[in-house]
């Protein structure tokens, strides 16, 4: 008899396991009804009885992003507002004067008009304030409110005024928007000699197609022997752009990456549609913590199917695919659809969002769930965060006095005076910071705020904050006076003791006032010890071959600079 329960009992659950499915996916469907429904009412309730007038616009928006932050950082709403700022991530283009801005004080500033823009056309310089747009003052306004009024559609007119230094008279001007492309390549040229170098900074539409002319013109400029792709920053962009760029180097139909998902349509297999360009030429790609995304595809597939050297530091671990939905009235909605794996079969995403901590906070997958896998040749790859370089690198450090001056914009103040009473300088590599220009500099800062804590300090505070609160401070007072005191006075020699830094930042920001951003990178160049380590390599043959063979041991410390003429 219990036999034949045992029987029933298991057709009853065969029978009514579809009803439990169906029974969940309308509970699944309650729920979101009922709970759109309280909204509704919240909504309601609230213009009806708070004591003030609501924005419900406001309070949408502001709910709807609370509960997309409890997901991933890129699942986003995006109104109608800003469907502009969206599509600028995606095209590169926006409706504008062409200027990049920035915030000092109570004023906006014009850090650099774009070459070749309204702004420039206009002869809008680096470093004047703006008063005023359209009728209503600027001052004290914030970046954002500023940077709004300028945007707006192609051919539309914009009325500023700003005020430059050295000049009592308001400058006026009405410029003509444009639409304004930042280009995906903001510098390529020829280093080490023989060396392609092309700097990207975007994968926006058409990067893919920029970098093959942007070489393509360079092979044909002379004779190269390697190519160095620069994606340190970029953080990513369109993933086709990353399959068209890796289509430069790699054959036709070559697998680039795989996304995967809960919806099956959204798994796919990205490979490249293109002949090549060039399959043989040693490559190097120069890497940081903040290459995400569509960087991390190009650079992780060149790796994994051994086709050139990644130098630099770990990328950011973005393995994440989103897929934007259009809503009602014009309002979009990005949602995280997949994760992406290139082809050795690893995910490099670094955080793992499904899971969070009770304060909320997500946390990087641990070193027990990282797995290996292998490179076409058979050199062990991890996944779980990130591109780890073949030849790491560590980026230069700036002393606390120069990120100082620099931030405090003691740096961009003084070459904006520089700039007006220099009509011209020499070309890029001929440009110096000379003893008068750099003496010329301490004096325009002498009267200036650059005061700067350093770590040790800040040490030094915390041990006299510890030994207050055990009373040992009256014990080691005159040890503590006497420390005090030598940090004073090696603070007040930094500014000798650093000078090559602080000319170096001079130097970069001098040239940007007349070569703008492709002169600025220029000059980064000249002591950038990622890119006179991936020189190195690419004029040593037989060391490029061991990297990518597996039989390449690293004898040289990762922060010891190269010195190598770049320029």
């Amino acid at each position: 008899m219990k036999r034949y329960a045992y029987i029933f009992l298991f057709f009853s659950l065969a029978l009514t396991a579809p009803l439990v499915y169906s029974q969940s996916t309308q509970d699944q469907t309650f729920e979101i009804l009922k709970n759109l429904d309280i909204y509704t009412d919240v909504i309601k309730e609230l213009n009806a009885e708070y004591v003030d007038d609501i924005q419900p616009g406001e309070l949408t928006k502001e709910g709807i992003d609370a509960m997309l932050y409890s997901l991933d950082p890129y699942t986003n709403f995006i109104p109608e507002t800003e469907i502009e700022d969206y599509k600028f991530i995606t095209t590169g283009q926006y409706g504008g004067i062409g200027a990049l801005i920035h915030q000092q004080n109570d004023y906006v500033i014009i850090s650099e008009p774009y070459q070749g823009s309204p702004a420039e056309k206009a002869g809008l310089m680096a470093g004047d304030k703006i008063i005023e747009v359209n009728g209503q003052s600027a001052v004290g306004k914030s970046y954002d409110e500023v940077s709004a009024i300028l945007k707006g559609q192609a051919g539309t007119e914009v009325e500023i005024k700003v005020k430059r230094d050295g000049m009592d008279q308001i400058i006026e001007k009405t410029i003509t928007r444009e639409n304004i492309k930042i280009d995906n390549i903001p510098y390529y040229g020829i280093v080490g000699g023989d060396i392609a170098y092309i700097k990207l900074s975007g994968f926006t539409q058409q990067a893919g197609k920029e970098v093959k002319q942007a070489f393509l013109k360079l092979k044909e400029k002379q004779p190269i022997s390697g190519v160095i792709i620069d994606l340190r920053n970029n953080g990513g962009g369109l993933l086709n752009e990353s399959v068209d760029l890796s289509n430069i180097f790699i054959e036709k139909g070559q697998e680039v990456v795989t996304t995967k998902g809960k919806v099956k349509e959204r798994n796919f297999v990205h490979k490249t549609l293109y002949p090549p360009v060039d399959l043989k030429i040693p490559l190097v790609v120069l890497t940081d913590n903040q290459s995400a995304s569509a960087s991390e595809i190009f650079a992780g597939a060149m790796q994994d199917l051994d086709r050139g050297v990644i130098v630099g530091q770990r990328t950011f671990g973005k393995g994440l695919v989103q897929n934007v939905v259009p809503l009602s009235y014009n309002a979009q909605l990005k949602i995280t659809v997949a994760k992406y794996y290139i082809p050795s079969g690893r995910c490099i995403q670094a955080i793992d969002y499904s899971h969070k901590d009770n304060n909320g906070y997500s946390a990087k997958i641990p070193d027990s769930l990282i797995r290996e896998f292998t490179t076409k040749k058979g050199r062990k790859v991890y996944d779980g965060g990130g591109i780890s370089p073949d030849v790491s690198v560590k980026p230069r450090k700036f002393s606390q006095i120069a990120l100082t001056l620099y931030g405090n914009f003691l740096i961009f103040d003084y070459a904006t005076k520089y700039r007006q009473l220099h009509s011209d300088i020499p070309e890029v590599s001929e440009f110096v910071i000379t003893d008068s220009i750099y003496s010329d500099f301490l004096a325009f800062i002498a009267d200036k705020n650059y005061t700067y804590t350093t770590r040790s300090e800040q040490a030094l505070d915390r041990l006299k904050t510890e030994a207050e609160r055990e009373n040992y401070l009256e014990a080691i007072q005159e040890e503590y006076n006497q420390l005090k005191e030598h940090m004073i006075r090696d603070k007040e020699a930094d500014i000798n003791k650093y000078k090559d830094q602080i000319r170096e930042l001079l130097r970069m920001e001098i040239i940007s006032r007349y070569y703008y951003q492709k002169g600025k990178i220029e000059s980064s160049l000249k002591n950038d010890p990622e890119l006179a380590r991936a020189i190195e390599i690419l004029h040593q043959p037989e060391t490029f071959k061991a990297i990518l063979d597996g039989t390449w041991v690293d004898t040289k410390p990762a922060d010891e600079q190269v010195e190598t003429d770049t320029e």
